[in-house]
């Protein structure tokens, strides 16, 4: 069985990122897992970022991103939110889509957002996506070569 990973919005923004996550993803090694709010959030952002990119294109990139990971979307989360305790309470949707998705890990850039002692509780870490890069090589460095 896979390892469950919640991808976070600030992980999803940079495409080049993006990319190599949905690749591991694609690879079956993890089950990759975010919110629409998740990705609300991802895609607002590219977009006051670069606002000379095109809205529809964008969209069109989301609906893709959903399409090439089965079963990604986690709903019925939002109930988990308001006892959650987080030093950014705007990360609280973040923790209770991973709890509700059952995620072990959360792929985050902000992992002071995501403390151990909170986590802990929940049989889950936060990692940077590098380290999630280098598991990933890790493990198919063990498989050897496919024949």
């Amino acid at each position: 069985m896979a390892f469950v990973v919640l991808y976070d919005a600030c992980v999803l923004h940079p495409a080049p990122v993006r990319d190599l996550l949905l690749r591991i993803a694609g690879s079956g090694i993890v089950r990759a897992r975010w919110t629409d709010r998740i990705l609300d959030e991802c895609f607002s952002s590219i977009l006051a970022r670069r606002p000379d990119l095109d809205a529809s294109a964008l969209a069109r990139t989301r609906a893709l991103m959903c399409a090439a990971v089965p079963d990604c979307l986690i709903s019925g989360f939002e109930e988990l939110e308001h006892d959650l305790d987080l030093p950014d309470p705007k990360d609280r949707h973040v923790l209770a889509a991973a709890i509700r998705a059952g995620a072990q890990l959360i792929v985050t850039f902000n992992l002071k957002d995501f403390p151990d002692h909170v986590l802990e509780r929940y049989q889950m870490e936060a990692k940077h996506q590098s380290r999630l890069v280098r598991a990933v090589a890790r493990f198919h460095e063990l498989q050897g070569p496919a024949i």
